[in-house]
This record gives C-alpha cells, sequence and structure tokens, in this order.
C-alpha cells in the first residue's frame, strides 16, 4: 500500500482493507455464478444490437442475394452426425455456401456440428424445435415456443452465430410466425425447387427433379437430416459442378 501507517492505525487499516477485499471479492463471485463471461454477455448484446438496427422482412424470401445466374441451396432436418459432415464435404468441394435448417434438439446434441457448420461459412436456419408440419394450425403460443425454443438452441449450439432465417416444417407459415421470426431478426424462407430426397427416389431421380424445376427459381431444398441421405450426397455431387457448368452461382436467400 502507499500510504503509510502507525502501529495502531496500520493495524485498523489492514483489517479494514482486507475485510472490504473479502465482500468485494464474495459480491463478484456470487454475481457470476450461473451468469454469462463478460464475451458471451458482449456477443449476445451485439447480436441484439445488430437485430435491432437491421429490421427483417417478414415476407417469405425465395430471391438470391447474388445478381445474375444465381442459386440458394438450403439443406433442412439436421445437423445429423453421419450426414452433415459428408454434404458439408461436397460443398467444401465445389467451394459453394449453403443455408442449413436445423432442428432445435439436433443442434443442441451436435454442437460441433453447427459450430463447423457456420464456421464453413454457411449460414443457419431455424426450422423449430419438434417440426410439426402442422404448425399453421397450431396456437400461436405453440408457434412462438417452437421457433423461439429452436432459435436458442441453435445460437447457444453455435457458439455466437445468429440465426438469420426461419423455415416452416413443410411451408406451414402462418402471418403470425412470419412477423415473430422477423421481430426476432429471422427472414422466413420458402424454396422453388423441391429435390424430392427424402422420397427415396434414386439419385438420377433427384438430379432429373432439380434439373427439371430450376426454371422456378432460385432455392433449392435438399435434406441432411431425417433419414439415410446417401442420395442427397450423390446427388449434390453430381448436381453441383453440372450447375456450375451451367453458368450459375451460388448465393444466399435476401435478407
Amino acid at each position: 500500500m502507499a500510504r503509510r501507517f502507525g502501529v495502531e492505525s496500520g493495524i485498523i487499516g489492514v483489517t479494514a482493507a482486507a475485510v472490504v477485499s473479502v465482500v468485494v471479492a464474495g459480491a463478484l463471485a456470487f454475481s457470476n455464478v450461473g451468469g454469462p463471461s463478460k464475451a458471451e454477455a458482449e456477443g449476445v448484446g451485439s447480436q441484439k444490437a445488430k437485430r435491432a438496427a437491421a429490421p427483417v422482412d417478414s415476407s417469405i424470401a425465395h430471391a438470391s442475394d447474388r445478381p445474375g445466374r444465381s442459386l440458394n441451396i438450403t439443406i433442412d432436418d439436421g445437423p445429423d452426425p453421419v450426414w452433415t459432415p459428408k454434404v458439408l464435404e461436397v460443398l467444401k468441394r465445389y467451394n459453394v455456401k449453403a443455408v442449413f435448417c436445423m432442428i432445435g434438439p439436433q443442434a443442441e446434441a451436435h454442437p460441433d456440428l453447427v459450430k463447423k457448420v457456420a464456421a464453413a461459412g454457411h449460414k443457419l436456419c431455424d426450422h423449430t424445435l419438434s417440426h410439426n408440419t402442422g404448425m399453421d394450425k397450431k396456437p400461436e403460443s405453440y408457434q412462438s415456443q417452437e421457433i423461439l425454443g429452436a432459435q436458442k438452441k441453435i445460437e447457444k449450439a453455435a457458439g455466437g452465430a445468429q440465426v438469420e432465417y426461419y423455415r416452416a416444417p413443410g411451408g406451414a407459415f402462418t402471418p403470425y410466425s412470419r412477423k415473430l421470426a422477423a421481430d426476432h431478426g429471422m427472414r422466413p424462407l420458402g424454396w422453388n425447387v423441391d429435390s424430392k430426397d427424402f422420397e427415396g427416389g434414386s439419385v438420377a431421380t433427384i438430379e432429373s427433379t432439380v434439373r427439371g424445376e430450376l426454371s422456378n427459381g432460385p432455392t433449392v431444398l435438399f435434406h441432411d437430416g431425417g433419414g439415410d441421405r446417401s442420395r442427397t450426397v450423390d446427388s449434390l455431387n453430381r448436381l453441383l459442378p453440372w450447375m456450375q457448368s451451367q453458368g450459375y452461382g451460388f448465393g444466399f436467400p435476401k435478407r
């Protein structure tokens, strides 16, 4: 200490300082129990500020943010420990970025995959907690729980990356769910081309379906969860280079 004390005042002063130190340390320790770290708090704060500063359109997005001949690749129902890494490998091989529409509990169970998706430059999308395709017939309280609960799980698993889109299971949007998503920074996301890779068709069938529907618009739907996605992986391996040979580039859905 810089200040000098006499014998008696020194004892009293040191004792008082010690008591204050203990009290302050205890208060700081108590305030941090169960609470976020400074970095976490700043991350959450910056996300909230970003959402507040950039209002999101509540209409359903289909268009690409990339000008010209462009496609948006979207991948639903993961993350899956078997198929998501394989899909990521194919996307990396052809330097394509995609939107991964994740189910909340799946993201919570596989945070390493969520982080891997975000770190590779792909975008995150909220695909609800339970993938209920009857969402549009449920009460608003249910819709809110499904959407916001999944967003929270995905963003926690991602370690800071923002969920930028919301895709209703089966396209079961409502005016309420679209506005709710937009108010929380997520643009409702539709699709123009359904690969139907979940129907169990051959790779050739999936490829033919996608090629035949590309004139419908830029947003293409595939899956990396919900079952055996080996045909999806093989289809992407054939379709992505073909798309590039046709002069297509790849962007993200407009926000």
